[in-house]
């Protein structure tokens, strides 16, 4: 097979990366300067085993590339971008007929959980991945990854629900590459408890990691927002005991000079500037069902608004005080 990964990241360049290390073919999709920067100069995939660069081939738009019916489509871009990546992906050919909607596997790569449901209204073969590997986009044209003795754990199966060969054939090529990848009837059950998780982002996009009192407290009203919100709903999530059994020891978080563990995702997005983020998907998502089902959430939704306005303003990250953002949300609570 060969894994065309659209989005080519912080998570997308360490998968890629590391299926490229293990023979597997790789396209690598990508934007702008990291698109002009792996195009001249390779993926730079900097690991606590190393750092390689990988000459791969990477396209910046979908007719760029001939699909083939042996190719699998990663999808790696924020939520927010997934819209725009599936129109563009679905309607491409296949050689031998049929489109990449009708014939090819799309697994989605990404955190929340509307992406898979996007998806699925232009692809027919749609997989969930849940994906806990901290992964850093350093600059364009290099990715850091500091997992370790694996890079990353990538639970994995059908949308909705259930499991099939291909999905056991992507797991098999992801164990070959230092990424565990479990194959269970249940992904989005992973990926909710994941998005419980996630709910953190935001707070620390705003004030900077979470290593204080307060700022813990606060990811406690927002954590205890979502389960509530997600019982109301019906839906099941994984809860912590089980995501830490599932790990275990087979991966731990190694730095590479002796310093902290780096910022998580939506941090990594207002570093950059980018002007969006994902807490529409993330926070949102809570908000969203909050809605739906009578259960009031007004820590996630200032997390969502202030988070939005950082990235719209291109404000820095972690320039907001803790106290600063607990009166917002004791204000409107």
């Amino acid at each position: 097979m060969r894994y065309i990964i659209v989005g080519a990241g912080a998570v997308g360049g360490a998968i890629g990366g590391r299926l490229a290390e293990a023979g597997h073919d790789v396209v690598l999709v990508a934007r702008g300067a990291q698109y002009e920067a792996l195009r001249t100069g390779g993926l730079r995939l900097t690991t606590p085993d190393g750092s390689r660069t990988h000459s791969l081939p990477v396209v910046d738009r979908p007719d760029a590339l001939d699909l083939t019916a042996d190719d699998v489509l990663v999808l790696a871009v924020k939520t927010q971008d997934s819209t725009a990546a599936l129109d563009a992906w679905s309607v491409r050919p296949v050689a031998g007929g049929g489109t990449a909607g009708e014939r090819l596997p799309l697994i989605c790569a990404q955190n929340g959980v509307e992406s898979e449901r996007l998806a699925l209204r232009r692809f027919r073969h749609v997989y969930g991945m849940c994906v806990w590997l901290p992964a850093t986009f350093v600059e364009p044209g290099e990715v850091s990854a500091a997992g370790t003795p694996l890079t990353g754990i990538l639970h994995l199966g059908r949308y909705p629900t259930g499991t099939d060969e291909t999905a056991r054939l992507i797991a098999a090529d992801l164990e070959k590459s230092k990424l565990l990848a479990p194959v269970v009837p249940d992904v989005m059950r992973w990926k909710y408890g994941k998005l419980l998780s996630n709910l953190a982002n935001a707070i620390e996009a705003v004030t900077g990691l979470l290593t204080g009192d307060d700022a813990v407290a606060l990811f406690k009203r927002a954590l205890a927002e979502g389960r509530a919100v997600l019982a109301a709903a019906g839906v099941e999530a994984v809860g912590q005991e089980e995501q830490t059994k599932a790990r275990g020891d087979r991966i731990r978080f190694e730095p590479f000079d002796g310093s902290p563990r780096g910022a998580g995702s939506s941090w990594q997005s207002l570093s950059r500037g980018t002007g969006t983020i994902e807490a529409d998907y993330l926070n949102g998502e809570i908000v969203l069902l909050g809605r739906e089902h009578g259960v009031p959430t007004p820590v996630n939704d200032v997390l969502q608004r202030t988070a939005n306005a950082f990235a719209r303003e291109r404000r820095e990250p972690g320039s907001m005080s803790v106290a600063e953002l607990t009166a917002l949300i004791d204000a409107a609570s």
